[in-house]
Order: structure tokens, then sequence, then C-alpha cells
């Protein structure tokens, strides 16, 4: 019984191999512009909703943190203002390209900060500490992955969106 062979036009290797390439060659041109938009697009809408009393789950811890670290000098009214004025300077300064090493400053700092509320309130953040976070300190921890695309998109300021840019070859 004779067998078929595919055609030699149609090569599924090959074929997988160019789209491979082509996605790849899409993602290291437009990954990090992505990267910038969305995290930008996200602190301006979180930022944004700490400035409408009830809406945000952060506004508690936000203005304990701050009561805190001021030793109460910060009325929480002042407090959920400023982080909200931050994360929408954040978010402005991600989403339209401008000012981005003072923007990726304030969100170092900003980050910080929530680092800060997770060791100050750990009893409220975890469950078994250091194990098993609560919802508030999960929501806390994943800043983590925020500080990482911060460095990432901290690596492009200089110019374009790819590392080649300055001689540095890009590695896979």
């Amino acid at each position: 019984m004779p067998t078929s062979t595919p055609s030699p036009s149609w090569s599924p290797p090959l074929a997988l191999a160019r789209l491979d390439r082509f996605l790849t060659a899409w993602m290291a041109r437009r990954g990090v512009s992505i990267l910038r938009s969305t995290i930008g697009i996200l602190f301006l809408w979180f930022g944004s909703i700490k400035l409408v009393p009830g809406l945000s789950s952060e506004y508690e811890i936000c203005v304990r943190t701050l009561g805190t670290l001021s030793f109460g000098r910060i009325p929480p009214e002042v407090a959920i203002v400023m982080a909200a004025t931050c994360e929408c300077l954040i978010g402005a300064g991600l989403t339209f390209r401008r000012h981005l090493r003072f923007t990726l400053l304030l969100l170092f700092a900003h980050m910080t900060m929530t680092f800060v509320a997770l060791g100050l309130f750990h009893r409220e953040m975890f469950v078994l500490f250091p194990l098993a976070p609560t919802l508030q300190g999960q929501y806390i921890m994943k800043n983590v992955i925020l500080l990482c695309a911060g460095l990432v998109i901290g690596a492009t300021v200089g110019g374009e969106d790819t590392p080649e840019r300055d001689g540095i070859p890009a590695t896979v």
C-alpha cells in the first residue's frame, strides 16, 4: 500500500517556524509599549477610583499607612488624595510616555510604600505569616510584578522600546 507524502510546497514545521519568527519579532517591537500602556491605564483607573469615596478597596490601608508614617500628621482625606494623585501621575506618564524617568521614580517610590504597609500591618496581611497571605496581602505582594515591569520599561527610557538602540544585543 503506497504511503502518501506531504506535498513539498507545504511543510508544517517551516510554516510554524515562520509564524514563530513573525510573532517573536512583533512581540519584541511592541511588547514594552503594550506593557507600558496597559500598566499606565491600570494606574490611571485605580488612582481615579481612589478619588471617589467608597469605590477603592485600598482606601483603609492607604490612609492607615500614610497616617502611621507621618505620625498622624496626614489626615485621611489628604492621604487618599496624595495616593490617588501619585497613581494618576504614574498612569498618565506611562500611558502618554511623558517624563518616564520621573514617572518610574514615582512608581518605585509608590510600590515601596505598598510594601511598607505589608510590614506595618503584617497581622492583617497574613493568615499564617509568611506562608498564607490574606487577599489584601496578595494584592500588595503582586506589586513585585509591577516593580519588575518598571525595570523593563526603564531599560527603554532613552529611546526606542528595544535594547538594540544602545548596541545591546537582544537575548532570548
